[in-house]
């Protein structure tokens, strides 16, 4: 690790010994350690920075960079985000990150305050709307993917010299894309309250708003098509599996945003109702979020005075079934909420995402009871995402001996053999902050950076943690488990390569054969001997 490489800046630093047990009696308000955690997520943000980077850049090895983004279709697309530990940039992914950060400052802006990180998310949330605006380039175009997989998936190297070409793929009037476009409708509307209600920023708050306004009118424009359809390029990187949800979604923040303008939230009815989404089980996060939408159904319609009753047990359903385990979810024997196939390409992310959901929602529920559940459960993913796990590692970059060491990360590796993920063999630089994707449904992890299951890092991965990490700086009385826990993982035993199996049946076919021989020719001998000795 590099020892040049400032670290990020936190009002509370704690001055606790991993390893040392604490008196949690005598913890201060607000809690410094998930301060810290609080303030190094914003950092990682900020080490995610594309475009022209500003004078108070803290991240010394990230450089500007993809200053020609856009000019292959006569725009300025600079800026924005790195999805993750790559160059490419995507509208659906960055736009959920700006919806659910912007919906975890609407309900724990405290605890950046209490952090004195309000300025942080300010300004992280503005990077992602600024690029979105310049995305948005007129009322039925909507840029959604910079950059090509196949070109950037090759380079591990530094922002410095990231590869070209570089095209821009939009989605338009005649190749539509109504999943893309209703979750940035949501981020437009969703960060337009921020900008107003915690920043006073009335102009730009009505620049997002008009925004969200203009390009859900899109959204709502037929053929209802997946993005994919229109933009084959992202079908293996971020493919949407649906867009009722987005259509729902897009008009409760629109709803939300525009004084609880009743006109979006019946349009958000209906669609629900028109598409049965009544019922669903499974994962929220980037391209589903069919469970969220029953958590802010529910609260906007309490809001607005009206009967939110089967709105409620519809939320409730949803999130008694996480809790219970029992709509096809499962807890690992360590105890991570797991997803079948949706959480094994980043494990983590799915139970963050339900942990937030619960918190969020554990207000409104109709008992106390049920509320308590939901926070204890909440409480438990917390818990296992900062080492209280059976590796005994705290799955954030930089904040204990056990962290991951090697993410998945080109420029943090400070690797320039573009096309060797292992060189160099030690990652140069601290990506603070940063949520890899977390171990397997075995509880084990590597820490491998070619295992990008495992160690890659993404913005949509550090969105629910951030906003869970608010919330403990405003409510939680303990430590993050991590403080307790000494230095060292245990020891796992991998399975073998494929490569290694063939070898090793190659050699015990061989051995049979060598075996066999020996045998035969022994019999020989004892056969000759034999007949010599008659002889004589």
């Amino acid at each position: 690790m590099s020892a040049n490489v400032s670290q990020p800046n936190y009002a509370f630093p704690s001055a606790d010994i991993p390893g040392i047990p604490l008196d949690n009696s005598n913890i201060s308000y607000p809690n410094p350690e998930y301060a810290k955690l609080l303030a190094y997520s914003l950092y990682f943000y900020e080490a995610q920075r594309s475009g022209k980077l500003p004078p108070d850049n803290r991240v010394s090895w990230r450089h500007d960079s993809a200053l020609q983004d856009g000019q292959d279709v006569g725009l300025d697309l600079t800026g924005g985000y790195y999805d993750a530990g790559d160059y490419l940039k995507f509208t659906l992914p960055l736009s959920w990150v700006i919806t659910s950060v912007s919906w975890g400052v609407l309900d724990w802006g405290q605890g950046y305050q209490l952090s004195n990180q309000s300025q942080y998310v300010h300004d992280m949330i503005k990077w992602g709307t600024d690029w979105l605006i310049k995305a948005h380039s007129n009322q039925s175009t909507l840029y959604v993917m910079i950059g090509l997989g196949d070109v950037d998936n090759n380079y591990w190297g530094p922002d410095t010299n990231i590869p070209l070409p570089r095209p821009s793929f939009n989605v338009n009037s005649s190749a539509h894309g109504t999943d893309v476009a209703g979750e940035t409708a949501a981020a437009f509307a969703a960060s337009s309250l921020v900008f107003r209600n915690y920043y006073n920023e009335s102009s730009y708050a009505d620049t997002l708003l008009s925004h969200a306004i203009r390009v859900y009118e899109f959204t709502e424009s037929t053929p209802f098509v997946l993005y994919q359809n229109s933009v084959p390029q992202v079908k293996d990187l971020y493919s949407s599996s649906n867009y009722t949800d987005e259509l729902v979604w897009g008009a409760l923040w629109l709803h939300r945003a525009i004084n609880n303008g009743t006109d979006y939230l019946t349009k958000a009815i209906n669609y629900f109702n028109a598409n049965s989404l009544a019922g669903k089980n499974g994962v929220v996060n980037w391209d589903d979020k069919t469970g969220a939408v029953y958590i802010l159904l529910a609260q906007l319609v309490q809001q607005s005075g009206q009967d939110a009753t089967i709105w409620k047990a519809e939320a409730e359903r949803y999130l008694d079934g996480i809790v219970t385990q029992s709509t096809g979810c499962f807890l690992t024997k360590g105890g991570l909420l797991w997803y079948g196939g949706d959480s094994a390409p980043a494990s983590l992310n799915p139970a963050l995402n339900a942990a937030y959901l619960l918190l969020n929602y554990a207000p409104y529920a109709t008992s106390s009871d049920k509320a308590q559940r939901y926070r204890d459960f909440a409480m438990s993913q917390i818990d296992y995402s900062l080492g209280k796990n059976p590796m005994r590692t705290p799955y954030v970059i930089g904040v204990h001996p056990n962290s991951p060491q090697n993410p998945h990360h080109a420029g943090a590796s400070g690797g320039t053999d573009v096309s060797n993920l292992n060189y160099p063999p030690i990652t140069k630089y601290i990506l603070y902050g940063a949520l890899v994707g977390g171990p397997n449904s075995k509880d084990q992890f590597d820490d491998d950076r070619t295992d990008y299951s495992e160690t890659e890092v993404a913005l949509d991965y550090n969105a629910p943690f951030q906003n869970l990490m608010a919330y403990q700086v405003i409510n939680s009385h303990s430590y993050p488990y991590y403080v307790s826990v000494p230095p060292g993982r245990p020891s796992i035993a991998k399975g073998l390569s494929t490569a290694v199996i063939v070898i090793i049946v190659i050699i015990a076919a061989l051995l049979v054969v060598v075996s066999t021989l020996l045998i035969w020719k022994r019999k020989e001998i004892s056969s000759w001997w034999k007949n010599l000795r008659n002889k004589q």
